[in-house]
């Protein structure tokens, strides 16, 4: 017999219970694939997005050209979405200071409160779907053991009845009945790959985020006064330099 004739075989033995059963496992399936490829795609989209983002903060000549080019042109990634909303507190602080509780602490304070809501945003954003792959890994399996066990207290019950209990009475509906395990499997070991999978990209990709947020904050915070003591410290050599020159 063909799957297609095994499986209308199976669906024709089953009772309203068994359909149920049956047509949850196809429906988590569909749903849990869903998530897998879309879950996927949006991680292949983050990392080479941001690949490129980082090549081009890190080649700036200053984060005004960064701030420039977000202005821009902006792609909804975590690392671009996280410099963009922390230059944007660092000018909002400097420019209108303390108005509002929002804005209330130092620059550095209100800093640090933008670039964590950023990242809590991010995260949100890597954790959608996670909770539904993870509730059909876990109950999947036990759908299609209820299936099993359904499907056999039927065929018991059939055999009781007929008041005969050969082995090829009881092969069929038994082996019918564990179809509905492999099925609970079936849906099961894609989903909890899946959701291992994307736990790990998601640590990964939120570490970076997180090194690379300290960076932009001491950017943001100590960047000029850096730069006021360099070019402090290069007008005294030029002015030694005169002076010895003069000499």
């Amino acid at each position: 017999m063909s799957f297609n004739q095994n499986l209308s075989h199976f669906l024709a033995q089953s009772d309203g219970v068994g359909l149920a059963l049956f047509f949850l496992l196809l429906t988590m399936s569909v749903a849990s694939w869903y998530f897998i490829v879309v879950k996927a795609w949006q991680g292949w989209q983050a990392r080479s997005r941001s690949r490129l983002f980082l090549s081009l903060f890190w080649n700036a000549e200053s984060l005004d050209d960064v701030a420039k080019t977000l202005q821009q042109h902006r792609d909804e990634e975590p690392f671009s979405h996280l410099t963009y909303h922390a230059i944007n507190a660092s000018r909002h602080h400097a420019l209108h200071g303390v108005k509002r509780l929002q804005e209330a602490g130092s620059a550095s304070e209100f800093l640090t409160r933008a670039i964590r809501r950023v990242i809590d945003e991010e995260t949100a954003k890597l954790e959608w779907g996670l909770t539904a792959l993870a509730s059909i890994a876990s109950t999947a399996p036990f759908v299609g053991l209820f299936g099993t066990v359904w499907g056999v207290y039927h065929a018991l019950l059939g055999i009781g009845q007929n008041g005969q209990g050969s082995l090829e009475q009881i092969a069929g509906p038994v082996g019918e009945a564990l179809i509905m395990t492999g099925l609970g499997l079936a849906v099961a070991i894609p989903a909890v790959l899946a959701y291992n999978d994307c736990v790990r990209s998601n640590r990964v990709l939120l570490s970076q985020l997180d090194a690379f947020a300290h960076d932009l904050f001491a950017f943001l915070t100590t960047g000029s006064a850096i730069n006021a003591q360099i070019n402090s410290i290069v007008h005294s050599d030029k002015l030694a330099m005169s002076a010895a020159g003069g000499e």
